[in-house]
């Protein structure tokens, strides 16, 4: 039934070829005219794993607690300390600018020069509380007095490693984002807005005697939004590479155009559909339709090879673009839909946008059925062939066939026993190597981003010359009404904020209760012995009352005490540890009607996307192999098949586990998708050369034989393609962006191990089935082979 279907489509297609290629031409017009409108754009929310626990948490306190979407700004003295007029005037203004640029949230702004900025002071009359810049000081009256009196008061308010550089040369402006727009519901265009902040705030105020430094998520999307635009230049590099080498194979301009054109023309509907789904295009996800559009190349060399292969047999151009069609659409449409299906599981990780990613590569991948595998070979039925080229071709394929000949003598058992015994060490060896990989953020800082990165850099300065942390851990406490007010609650949040502060990672912990004992002390003339909660409820009120609420420590009804942990940084294992550590202490201990919940703040968001890739992962990789598995006994009615073609991709995709580990690429939303292209990438080359295989099993070869004579037929197109498009993307190591370049790496090297395996394992594997287990009966020749 799906042979005489597909010689049905065959016989449609090819009468009907004018008629074919002008519907296909008005679809590119038109999605070409929706890509045209394609935009770039991040989202905070898209990032975060909605259904988690984590981040309920945080969506349920963002407006009480301090944000994980935080802006940090510093204003950096180049030479001397910012005590003195200029420097301070410097700091007020570029406070202004920060506190009415759009998209902040103006209540959350801190600085010196704000008012949530107090300075609590004992006193012989007791505690004496005053805003660090005073009611009477501007920057007109900035002089000598006013100034040493800012400088007193910072210190005495323990600003100095917050808002102030433990060196005293440089300043902090923190602010939150406000995202979106409480009036007008408007999302935050995140690049617009680290280009704002460039051209308002360091452009403004950096010169040869200030340095102004930012981070936050913003402004680490806005670099990665930048850097992500140069992926443009490594695509037409990449693309320049692929042609000469496709060019270099085929001998022929019009083979060389038709693979790359058909490719290019799936992204442009690919790009088309992402508009008319009104999803942008995520700067961590750019590096999909060109991987995409990898894979289009991948089929349609095997395209122009069977087209090759047919001229040179003697067929005209109609002939063999026919038979191109109808030898490959199966086994080419059976590894688009393993990619499709690989793809399509990433809509089973809650993240919003690996959902986009997932749902827009899909269709790219669908895409490819009807350009590669369709409008490739009608096509090329247009072209012509002369007796030059076919003389010219097939002294090419007698070169290499001599190379594939050699190769096939990994198929005689002798070598087929020694090849699968060493692939099998291979194998157990990579997979005691994979354990303990890196789930989520290895190094510190943007892990997107080079170590030498402007961002990168003003983390590390800013880390270097602040003593708090900024990677922020917050624990949320829920309590009863007025909970602040009561002993038994607030000695449970203390004993918890100093079991948190000594979890190794943790710099420091901030919560009520420690601030409380602190003013309870200065009540009591500073005497240390005093620092203590006070049992008496009226006490306990009055010292609380002490703490600014800008500090964010509690809620208006004392129902949320919160515990902040200031992180030394956002690796996965320092999250993993923060989190068992509250995990353990919540589970031993409890009080009645208190309840610890997890998390906010913008370590706690990581720690929650950290867990939901790490718990995705295996499940997806479970479905696309079932999907492999269902797809090739399908296909091929041989349960022989599916060992032969699963054994080395799962050997090729624990070896891919192996190298993100040594060279330290954490498994993130951005690294999972290409981990799934690998597999769906992989199973291209064997699935080729496995259809081959069993056409000539079912003329009645022997196996060593058969397979002999398939390594001739595709041998030459896989090493090929995988050999082009490890050249393609390794282009991508000198990104600006660390992430393209780990992903150029990981991609080149996984391509080149699935070839490998594609051509020694799978032979060695099936000549081996076949020699220990006897066939009781003919082959069955695949559902369409020609």
């Amino acid at each position: 039934m799906l042979s005489s279907l597909v010689l049905g489509l065959e016989r449609m297609l090819f009468r009907h070829r004018l008629a074919t290629l002008a519907a296909l031409a008005v679809v590119t017009l038109v999605m070409a005219m929706f890509a045209s409108r394609l935009e770039m754009s991040a989202g905070f929310d898209k990032q975060l794993p909605q259904q988690h626990a984590f981040i309920k948490t945080f969506n349920q306190y963002r407006d009480v607690l301090f944000g994980a979407n935080r802006i940090i700004v510093v204003l950096h003295a180049r030479h001397g300390d910012i005590w003195s007029r200029e420097a301070l005037t410097r700091l007020y203004d570029l406070t202004q600018t920060l506190f009415f640029m759009p998209g902040i949230d103006r209540r959350s702004v801190t600085s010196l020069w704000t008012p949530n900025t107090r300075a609590v002071q004992i006193t012989e009359e007791g505690m004496k509380a005053e805003d660090v810049v005073g009611g009477d000081v501007t920057v007109g009256n900035l002089d000598a007095a006013a100034i040493a009196g800012i400088r007193e008061r910072t210190i005495i308010g323990g600003f100095v490693g917050s808002l102030v550089a433990n060196d005293h040369g440089g300043a902090m402006v923190v602010a939150e984002l406000a995202d979106p727009d409480p009036a007008t519901g408007q999302r935050l265009n995140y690049l617009e807005f680290s280009q704002r902040l460039e051209d308002e705030l360091r452009t403004r105020y950096s010169d040869a005697d200030f340095d102004v430094q930012i981070i936050g998520f913003a402004k680490q999307m806005g670099d990665i939004g930048a850097g992500a635009r140069s992926v443009v230049a490594f695509f037409a590099l990449a693309f320049i590479l692929t042609l000469l080498a496709v060019y270099w194979y085929t001998r022929s301009w019009v083979l060389t155009f038709l693979p790359l054109f058909c490719s290019l023309v799936s992204v442009v509907w690919q790009f088309g559909t992402i508009t008319l789904l009104g999803f942008g295009l995520d700067p961590l996800a750019i590096l999909v339709p060109f991987l995409v559009f990898a894979i289009g190349v991948s089929h349609g060399v095997q395209q122009v090879n069977f087209i090759s292969k047919e001229v040179c047999a003697g067929a005209d151009a109609m002939t063999a673009a026919r038979r191109s069609f109808v030898g490959l659409l199966i086994p080419g449409s059976l590894a688009l839909i393993t990619a499709f299906v690989g793809f399509a599981t990433l809509v089973l990780v809650p993240i919003p946008m690996i959902r986009e990613l997932a749902i827009t590569a899909s269709v790219g991948v669908f895409y490819k059925i009807v350009t590669n595998l369709i409008m490739l070979p009608v096509l090329a039925s247009y072209f012509r062939f002369d007796a030059a080229y076919v003389s010219r071709i097939e002294r090419l394929r007698e070169k290499r066939d001599g190379a594939m000949q050699k190769l096939g003598r990994i198929a005689e058992p002798r070598n087929a026993a020694i090849g699968g015994v060493l692939c099998l060490c291979l194998m157990a060896l990579a997979v005691w190597q994979s354990q303990g990989r890196h789930v989520g953020h290895v190094l510190p800082g943007a892990p997107e981003l080079h170590a030498d990165s402007r961002y990168n850099q003003d983390v590390e300065s800013i880390v270097g010359h602040f003593a708090l942390g900024l990677d922020l851990f917050t624990v949320a406490v829920e309590t009863p009404q007025g909970g602040c007010y009561q002993h038994q609650v607030m000695k449970y949040v203390d004993r918890l904020t100093w079991y948190l502060g000594n979890v190794p990672g943790v710099l420091s912990a901030q919560s009520l209760p420690a601030l409380t004992k602190l003013s309870a002390s200065g009540v009591n003339e500073g005497n240390p012995k005093w620092a203590e909660l006070p049992a008496d409820e009226s006490s306990l009120a009055e010292a609380v009352r002490q703490v600014p609420e800008a500090l964010r420590l509690y809620n208006a009804e004392c129902t949320l005490l919160p515990i902040n942990l200031y992180l030394a940084d956002h690796k996965a294992s320092t999250l993993k540890r923060v989190v068992a550590a509250v995990e353990q202490y919540r589970s031993e201990h409890s009080l009645d009607g208190v309840k610890v919940r997890l998390a906010s703040g913008n370590a706690g968001v990581q720690a929650a996307t950290n867990e939901v890739v790490e718990t995705s992962e295996l499940p997806m990789m479970l479905y696309v192999y079932l999907t492999i598995v269902l797809l090739v006994f399908l296909v091929y009615r041989d349960w022989r098949a599916m060992v032969a073609c699963c054994l080395p991709l799962t050997l090729a995709t624990f070896l891919g586990y192996w190298f993100m580990k040594e060279l330290d690429i954490g498994l993130t939303v951005a690294t999972l998708p290409v981990m799934v292209l690998a597999v769906g990438i992989g199973v291209d080359y064997a699935f080729y050369i496995y259809n081959r295989l069993q056409l000539h099993l079912a003329e009645g070869m022997h196996i060593v034989g058969a397979f002999q004579l398939a390594l001739r037929e595709v041998g030459v197109a896989t090493v090929f393609t995988a050999i082009t498009l490890s050249v393609g993307v390794a282009t991508w190591s000198f990104s600006a962006l660390k992430f393209q370049a780990d992903m150029g790496l990981l991609l080149t090297f996984m391509f080149m191990i699935n070839m490998l395996m594609a051509i020694t394992l799978l032979p060695a594997i099936a000549v081996l089935l076949d020699l220990l287990i006897p066939r009781r009966g003919p082959v069955r020749a695949p559902l369409i082979a020609h």
